[in-house]
This record gives structure tokens, sequence and C-alpha cells, in this order.
């Protein structure tokens, strides 16, 4: 705590007083390995770890997490496969006092992602922070602001910016071989279980520091199976699958409206969690609109499979994750790794190849090495804005109240791919033996934004809809008004 503290105390003098002297790190010569530490590894930092260790600009010098059963584990892998031991910590604000760390890796849980990329700017270190960017708009702003203030190099983790098949199917409707585009349909249909149901608590093993687990959320107890990756779908850490793979779908088409529309100027959206009677709180059906003032967009999510007691997964224009983007003389039809253009029939006019966004890390390396943050495929300020997009319609269904299908047709009068995701909604309801007359489903009201306060705005920014654009945080671990 003294520790932090102190910091917090010399951070908050700095900037009272107006002053913009970084903290160095260390000074590193222009064929210098950058030192990397990466911070969480569950599924994704595991693979940041062995990502970054392959790359010629970057030595891994350090790992962190608060489960030091796995920080062990891999600290012994690490040293068997690649010749070095790696130093280890399970508390990352000791990570930001190494000097041999020049930027940080945050792969941790959403909760989590903004004040480890704040402390890390404060510390005079880079960044690479796992999608979304943050569990809240507001924390997300505070962020880009840290950047921006202390002049570091921050990268979003929606990789697919860095695939270079985008810029070439973004050149190719740009040049007008389909015509105008018209609207654009999103789908993530990737199947997922329950997650289970306890009684009661379940036991914090003794090799967890649950204190820092929780870090900035509540330290409430564990109400479900596992600790891990579980947390995506309760809302004290996670973000649903909205945050989970649908931020990597809208930040395509953000990238296809070339990022102009910042936030949506209106937002609906609907759903509810079916067939599982399980202890998460996120949805796994959601259907959103976003009026974008360019060209409408619809977002179809759903996790459960085709049918009950079907594995197989939904798709639409056989896209199962990705986007279909509508226009006069035809479409494109996409994921992740690249598409195809077809005419309005149907037939292949164009393939587009892509890799997935394989040199993602690499372009935050060069990045941190020229020291210019508009190289960065996806930088903070881009990333949070398509965060800010899952965010909403988190927040969407949150204060739904009562689901009609009449009065969701209505919403968006005349949008023929949103009738086509609204009767998509019923069916896939009634192939999962649900009752839509009696399931528990939600329905915002179209709710009005200020895109450039980061707002609701109008008759429908109520209390209870404000409250939800930002946290209440617990001491120490707070994201603070002035970074």
């Amino acid at each position: 705590m003294q520790r932090l503290n102190r910091r917090q105390f010399v951070v908050g003098s700095l900037a009272a007083a107006g002053a913009m002297t970084l903290p160095i790190t260390r000074v590193r010569g222009a064929n210098d390995k950058i030192g990397i530490a990466i911070i969480g590894l569950g599924g994704k930092g595991s693979q940041h770890l062995e990502q970054f260790a392959g790359l010629a600009d970057a030595r891994v010098v350090a790992i962190c997490d608060p489960d030091s059963k796995v920080l062990g584990g891999k600290v012994e892998a690490f040293e068997k496969k690649h010749g070095y031991k790696l130093a280890s910590e399970t508390d990352l604000r000791k990570i930001m006092d190494r000097k041999d760390v020049d930027a940080v890796v945050v792969a941790t849980p959403n909760h989590w992602h903004v004040l480890a990329g704040l402390w890390a700017c404060q510390a005079g270190k880079d960044a690479y922070v796992e999608k979304p960017i943050s569990h809240n708009i507001h924390e997300g702003r505070k962020l880009v602001e840290a950047a921006r203030k202390y002049k570091r190099i921050v990268q979003g983790g929606t990789q697919q910016r860095s695939d270079p098949a985008l810029a070439n199917v973004k050149k190719f409707i740009a040049e007008g071989h389909l015509g105008k585009m018209q609207y654009i349909r999103a789908n993530r249909y990737g199947v997922r279980g329950s997650i289970g149901k306890v009684t009661g608590p379940t036991p914090i093993p003794d090799y967890i520091d649950y204190d820092l687990w929780c870090g900035p959320a509540e330290k409430l107890p564990l109400m479900r199976k596992n600790l891990h990756y579980d947390w995506h779908w309760v809302w004290n850490t996670g973000s649903g699958e909205m945050g989970n793979w649908g931020v990597h779908i809208l930040d395509d088409v953000r990238n296809f409206l070339d990022d102009q529309s910042l936030l949506p100027k209106r937002i609906i959206a609907g759903g509810g969690r079916f067939a599982w009677n399980d202890d998460g709180e996120t949805p796994n059906t959601h259907f959103v609109y976003y009026d974008t003032g360019i060209v409408p967009v619809v977002f179809d999510l759903h996790n459960l499979s085709m049918k009950a007691g079907s594995s197989a997964a939904n798709a639409y224009r056989n896209i199962r994750d990705g986007v279909i983007i509508q226009c006069e003389g035809g479409y494109y039809a996409g994921g992740r790794g690249g598409g195809a253009a077809f005419d309005n029939d149907g037939k292949r006019i164009e393939k587009f190849n892509g890799d997935s966004g394989r040199g993602h890390a690499q372009n935050f390396l060069d990045a941190v090495k020229s020291r210019d943050h508009k190289s960065l495929k996806a930088e903070i300020e881009i990333t949070h804005y398509s965060s800010a997009w899952c965010h909403l319609a988190n927040i969407c269904y949150r204060v739904g109240h009562a689901y009609k299908k009449d009065e969701a047709i209505d919403a968006v009068k005349g949008l023929k791919p949103w009738d086509e995701v609204i009767d998509g909604f019923h069916e896939h309801l009634a192939a999962q033996n649900v009752d839509a007359a009696t399931a528990d489903i939600k329905l915002s009201a179209m709710l009005e934004l200020d895109a450039t306060k980061e707002t609701f705005t109008g008759p429908t920014a109520t209390p209870e809809t404000l409250a939800l654009l930002r946290r209440d945080y617990r001491a120490p671990f707070v994201v603070p008004e002035e970074v």
C-alpha cells in the first residue's frame, strides 16, 4: 500500500503542477530489444507470452498473475522452452516499478484493463491492452487521456485492424465496385455452454490473491463454479459475449465506416439469457440496432446452437462471425482472415485473403520504437470507441423492459435486416424450445447519445442509464478523475 500511495501522491502532484516530465524506465538504444511484461496469464495472456517471445524486437522479462500456481507453471515452462528464467510477480504494481520493463501487455479480466494500462502510462511504460480496453465508457476515456498526457504508445487488442484484407476490402468498396453502401449486418454465432449453477459461494484457493484479482471490482463471494474465464459472463468483471467477441466484429464495422461514426446517434437492443439455468448474468442472445448517421448497422449475437441438442452454430450468408456489407450492386461477406464480394445474385466477384491480424504485436513494437502513436493500427482512442459500442449494447440490455415483438419492429421501421434479425430471434428461440411468450426477454427504448460528451441525452437519459456509463471503484484500486 505504501508503494501505491506514494505513486498516487507523486502523479497527483505532477498533474497539479501541470508538469509533463515523464518517468524514464531505462535508456534504450535503437537496436535494443523492448522489455515486455505480460500481465494476466489466462488463455490470451499465454498466447501473448509466446507471441512476444518470438518477435525479434522484444524480450519478455517478467510475467504477472494473482494466481501463483498459474504463475509458477508458466515460469517453469518458459524457461524450459526459451532457455532463460522470467521474473514473476503476483502484484502488477511491482511490474510498474521494474526498470527493465519498457512495455506491458494487459491480458487481465476486463475490470482491470484500464487501471493496469493507466498505471503503466503513469510509470512511463507503453501498453498493449486487450479488448475491450475498458469495463465502461467513462474509464475508457480516462485511459485515452492518460496515453495523451504521458505521451505513451497504447495499442488496443483488436488485432483484425492489422489484417491486410480489411484495407483491400475498404479500397474495393470505396472505388465503387459494389455501388453505394446501404447497411451493415454483423453476426456473432459462437456456441457456448452453461457455466453451471452453485448453491453457495465457491471457496477461493489459497494460491490465489483474491483481493488483487478483484482489484477495481466489487469483492464479492464467488457465486459460480470457476473463477477463471467465466468472469466474462458476470457484470461485475466482464462484458458478456458483446465485449468478448462482439468488440472484434464491431471494430471491423467501424473500420469499414472509416471510424467516422465515433458513437452512434441512437441505439436500441434486446435479448436475454435463455436455455441455461446457470450463474451467468450476461445475455446469450443479443440483438442491436445502431443509428450511425452514415448507414444503419444491425448486430445479431447468439451463443446457443442452431437448435436444441445440436452443436452446430447458425450462419447468415455463410458468415458465423463477421460482417455483411450490403451495397446497391452487391455485398461483401467476411470475417476473421478475409472474405469475398458478391453480386446481388450471389456470384462471387472478388476474394480477399487475410492473416487475421498476425502483425498486430509487431505494429505495436514498431510504434514503441518510432514513438509515433498515429502509426498504431488500433490506437487506444480507436479501440475506446469500438469498446464503447459494446458497452452501449450492454447498457441497453440492462435497462431494458418487457419485450414486445411489434414494439421491436416498429422501433426501426422499414429496415429489412432489422426485421430479419427480429424474425430470426423468434425462430432461434423456437429451435431451442424456448417459448417467447413466457421467456424473460428484454427490449430497451431507443436511447439517444451525445457523441462529443460520450453520454446519453434526451428523455431516455435516466439516472439508471447514466449510472452504467461508469462504476464505483474499490479503494485503493481507483480509476481517478484526473489521470
